[in-house]
């Protein structure tokens, strides 16, 4: 009997281990199992999510922030568009790096306020320092916490009223980039305010079409990134504009720097950005499923083809287009799905890609950053006193 080779994203994990690549491997592969796991665990937790954020989300004089820094912020941006449309309360996305330093800008002491605290480990200073200034500033307060570690400092910081979504403990990744922790911080927020019921039918095939992007992706991801792009362009519109800036910080972090990143929108590009492009560049455009937005999604799209100044131009879609653009990744089984279910499926295209430049330059995804400059967890940071 032959013993068949175990491989992650199509890799050997003999390789993988051998480049510090294992633990991105695996983190970015485990995506699908791990939203149906979310899905499980915060379904059981409905009604105590429900009654805690009803408050809140009900009153159209309250405001829920939705707040992280790096990645995490990012996650916010992604949702923040829908979830003030769907909801009565204001909702916005503020950065944590904005809130601790300019805090008397976000911070309304007389508006009820939910903020929404998204951690990998619970460990980042401006996370907790986010947490302490609203109890402070705030008169009507509560938290809800979105994380991947049971023993975060995050969940620790005494507030009034505090409810903590404690994600599969696979979702807390050992890796230096954030993926698993990322797509499942954000699915669990949309269940958080849609209701696990509103779901239901959905996270089958997000996670399904997830898995098929995995699977049936890799190998022409990992061909695109041995092409050595030093400049790549991420494109999205609506909900993916906050996807776009996650997939250039992906690869920036994956390939530590080494390849210069630009994200906007579509129709953003034209007004200075498109000069960032040169014939080593690479533009991936994330398309919206929306008849109207994928119009200007694809108008920009033929003008850059029509321009033959870019190395390559790939859209990322749900819907095939007639006719078929070249260089086209089609996801599979999506084609009537809302943009907010495309997210999963999209990021994992960034992720691989992301993950194979990084190989591609010889570096080890698991840790790019030979420097120590940067670190998994923030390190450095000073919380300043409010001024009297």
């Amino acid at each position: 009997m032959t013993n068949k080779t175990t491989e992650h994203l199509g890799v050997a994990e003999a390789d993988l281990l051998a480049s510090g690549a294992i633990w991105t491997a695996r983190e970015i592969e485990q995506q699908p199992r791990m939203l149906q796991r979310t899905h499980e665990l915060l379904s059981a937790m409905h009604d105590r999510i429900r009654s805690f954020v009803a408050p809140i989300a009900g009153n159209s004089g309250a405001r829920i922030v939705l707040t992280g820094a790096g990645t995490s912020s990012y996650i916010g941006q992604c949702l923040a568009p829908l979830l003030d449309r769907q909801l009565a309360a204001r909702v916005d996305a503020v950065p944590t790096t904005d809130l601790v330093s300019a805090p008397h800008l976000y911070l309304d002491p007389a508006q009820p306020l939910l903020l929404v605290s998204f951690g990998r480990s619970g460990n980042s200073p401006e996370s907790l320092a986010a947490v302490e200034l609203a109890e402070s500033l705030v008169r009507d307060v509560r938290h809800l916490v979105v994380t991947c570690n049971a023993e975060g400092a995050l969940n620790a910081v005494p507030a009034r009223e505090s409810l903590t979504l404690l994600l599969p403990e696979e979702t807390h990744d050992n890796s230096f980039a954030m993926t698993s922790s990322f797509s499942c911080m954000l699915y669990a927020t949309l269940l958080a305010f849609s209701g696990a019921q509103a779901l239901d039918d959905r996270i089958g095939p997000i996670a399904s079409a997830t898995e098929r992007v995995i699977n049936e992706f890799r190998l022409s991801l990992q061909q695109l990134a041995l092409h050595g792009f030093d400049r790549v362009v991420y494109l999205g519109s609506g909900l993916f504009q906050g996807l776009a800036r996650e997939a250039a910080l992906k690869l920036g972090e994956l390939t530590n720097g080494a390849v210069a990143t630009c994200f906007d929108s579509p129709l953003g590009f034209r007004h200075g950005p498109k000069t960032f492009i040169t014939d080593k560049t690479l533009v991936v455009a994330f398309v919206s499923n929306d008849p109207l937005t994928r119009r200007y999604d694809h108008d920009l799209l033929d003008e850059l083809r029509q321009d033959a100044c870019a190395a390559r131009i790939v859209e990322v879609a749900a819907r095939r287009r007639e006719p078929q653009a070249p260089d086209t990744l089609l996801v599979p089984g999506m084609s009537a799905a809302s943009d907010i279910d495309l997210l999963w499926p999209y990021v994992a295209v960034a992720q691989i890609y992301a993950f194979n430049a990084s190989r591609a330059l010889g570096l080890s995804p698991d840790s790019p950053n030979k420097q120590g400059t940067v670190n998994r967890v923030v390190q450095g940071v000073r919380i300043h006193s409010i001024a009297p």
